[in-house]
């Protein structure tokens, strides 16, 4: 690995620090995801766009730290951690669960002044859409489960029982937080423009549920599609990052 850093306490990495960089990005990892997932993407636009990673309490480095089952603490959590950042507005990019974590700091960010200069959700339904869900009351087995269908955790891992025991924790916290999630009817939208991303073979997300990010945004709205399941974006590395160059340009 290149040079790293850790900073806003435990929960920012940057990777491949660019201080000179005219645009920075705040990426959020989906349930189960770490900051390390973002790597690849840090070091492709890197040095143009300064990648920073969010790292959720209860994995790697933070596996002794409980882990955070509550969306709007986890926001609170993050918000404080990127204060050194936010006159520079940087842009935000989450994926699943991340998608609606980077949104509830986009809200922060706005209260605070600072809005992100845009948000980007991947393979997420609006904060307005909501499912009827209980993976996170599932055994063991049925967490599992749905970690193998989604395919966005190595196989190798999941086959290790030690590493199991370390990692389902978090698992299971993030997946009650984001399936217990629910956004009051009378939150404020955004005005900052939001670009959404989803896999036309999502089973996690609908086109009309992604189109409904729409209506959280008074700013500018751009709905990508892109061929494949949720993670669309670990098949086609290459698209994904041009994707992003895109939404970052238009901001």
């Amino acid at each position: 690995m290149t040079e790293s850093t850790v900073d806003g306490g435990t929960w920012i990495r940057r990777f491949h620090p660019a201080p000179e960089a005219v645009t920075r990005l705040v990426c959020f990892p989906h349930a189960g995801g770490s900051a390390t997932f973002y790597f690849p993407v840090s070091a492709k636009l890197s040095p143009d766009v300064e990648v920073l990673t969010v790292q959720y309490p209860g994995r790697q480095d933070r596996r002794n730290e409980p882990p955070i089952a509550d969306i709007p603490a986890l926001a609170d959590a993050v918000f404080d951690a990127l204060r050194p950042w936010l006159g520079d507005r940087p842009a935000l990019f989450g994926h699943s669960m991340g998608a609606t974590v980077a949104f509830e700091v986009a809200r922060r960010m706005e209260r605070h002044g600072t809005p992100p200069r845009v948000l980007v959700a991947s393979g997420r339904r609006a904060p307005s859409c909501h499912r009827s869900e209980n993976v996170h009351l599932r055994d063991d087995e049925g967490l599992l489960a749905e970690l193998d269908k989604l395919s966005g955790t190595d196989a190798r891992l999941l086959a290790d029982e030690e590493l199991r025991r370390m990692v389902l924790p978090a698992v299971r916290a993030d997946y009650r937080a984001i399936e217990t999630y629910r956004l009051p009817a009378d939150t404020p939208r955004l005005s900052c423009p939001v670009t959404v991303i989803v896999g036309d073979d999502d089973p996690q997300v609908t086109l009309d549920e992604a189109a409904a990010w729409r209506g959280h945004t008074t700013g500018a709205f751009d709905l990508q599609i892109a061929p494949g399941g949720h993670f669309y974006l670990t098949d086609q590395p290459e698209a994904t990052i041009e994707r992003l160059r895109k939404a970052l340009r238009g901001a």
